[in-house]
């Protein structure tokens, strides 16, 4: 059973694979691995008393994990893939619905669930297989009718952000928006649908926003600082703000930093302002444009695939992956308000590096040369 699921031949997969891409994301995997080590030993070891080597050896192990991930989707026959797009889609469905019954509260916000040796936050790998669902009901033959697809697929999506927004999840749920309307737009439909689905979406966060202010109001408070920073609390914004303005062209040098030992979980949501303040914006810019051209491979792709699902889904996908970034550099740039949006293979964290193994897993199948996708 297990030699047919996953046949593995090493000559084929090197020549079929897009070099390119998969270069890119082991890169993004490997300055991870680099920079987790820098932005985490003095937090283990001055204060939580732990080794100097914990949070990099438990980031370094989650790494190994996601590059076998990566490797294992991207080695699938895409055919078996698409099969397994909704199975593993309700899995992890399943499991976002049963966060807010048995989920773990941090800091305030119930998103994780506890597996006893690791937790894991279903949201993470349920983005990918999100895209992927997504486009098979916009590409769904037994459905004529496109306006039902679109409606059909919209749903989906508020059945996915009404389980963020109760974690409450703000920012994943923008993200996931912002993926969703790039993702119909791409697949033709009219702008008016799209500025209505919008509008809907809007109109539903203000409500909830004046109906349970008890629960949402620190949405409010956040909007007020990011516009008006002497009406509230703006610490941590700041304080990035000034670490990549301390860092300049070619920073401080490895572990000069301070932004790490100012800001908690600095190592998770402002991990570009800590990269900046340590190594300089060269660093940033270098690695802004490594997202930027795996993106733009990932569009090069799109134009000698005719294959409608696939080309849907990886443009997707890759706005997915463009979203989460510049979302996350947003903020620690303050030019966004804050969100908690980690950096997709560089920031901490084993559910983010999974998540982030199935996005780039799934690329590199859809990128592959000779690709066999009938059903």
């Amino acid at each position: 059973m297990l030699k047919n699921l996953f046949k593995f031949d090493f000559y084929n997969y090197w020549r079929n694979v897009e070099k390119n891409i998969l270069l890119g994301f082991l890169i993004l995997f490997f300055l991870g691995v680099f920079f987790s080590f820098s932005s985490t030993s003095s937090l283990a070891g001055e204060r939580l008393n732990k080794t100097y080597y914990f949070f990099f050896l438990k980031h370094f192990s989650f790494t190994v994990l996601a590059l076998f991930i990566m490797l294992f989707i991207s080695a699938l026959e895409t055919v078996k893939l698409k099969k397994f797009i909704i199975p593993f889609f309700l899995i992890f469905f399943t499991l976002l619905i049963l966060v807010p019954i048995i989920g773990v509260e941090v800091k305030g916000a119930q998103r994780w669930l506890d597996f006893y040796l690791f937790m894991l936050q279903p949201i993470e790998p349920l983005k990918p297989f999100f895209i992927l669902v997504t486009v098979k009901v916009l590409t769904l033959n037994e459905l004529k009718n496109p306006q039902i697809k679109y409606l059909f697929s919209f749903f989906l999506l508020s059945s996915v952000i009404i389980l963020l927004i109760d974690q409450p999840d703000l920012g994943q749920s923008i993200l996931l928006t912002g993926s969703w309307i790039a993702t119909v737009f791409v697949s033709g439909v009219s702008i008016i649908y799209i500025f209505g689905f919008f509008l809907v979406f809007i109109i539903s966060i203000c409500g909830l926003l004046f109906l349970m202010p008890e629960k949402f109001g620190y949405i409010i408070n956040r909007l007020i600082t990011f516009f008006d920073p002497g009406k509230g609390d703006n610490f941590q914004s700041s304080i990035a703000l000034e670490a990549i303005k301390q860092g300049g062209l070619k920073g401080q040098g490895m572990g000069e930093g301070v932004l790490k030992e100012s800001v908690p979980e600095a190592h998770t949501d402002y991990i570009i302002a800590i990269i900046t303040e340590e190594y300089g914006s060269i660093i940033s810019v270098l690695i802004i444009t490594i997202f930027l051209y795996i993106a733009f491979r990932i569009i090069k792709n799109c134009a000698t695939i005719k294959d409608e699902f696939l080309k849907l889904s990886l443009c997707g996908l890759a706005s997915l992956m463009i979203f989460q970034t510049f979302i996350h550099v947003g903020v620690n740039t303050n030019l966004l308000p804050t969100t908690g949006m980690t950096l997709p293979f560089l920031s901490y964290g084993g559910s983010s590096l999974i998540g982030s193994a199935v996005l780039a897993g799934i690329i590199l199948n859809y990128t592959k040369t000779n690709l066999d996708v009938n059903e």
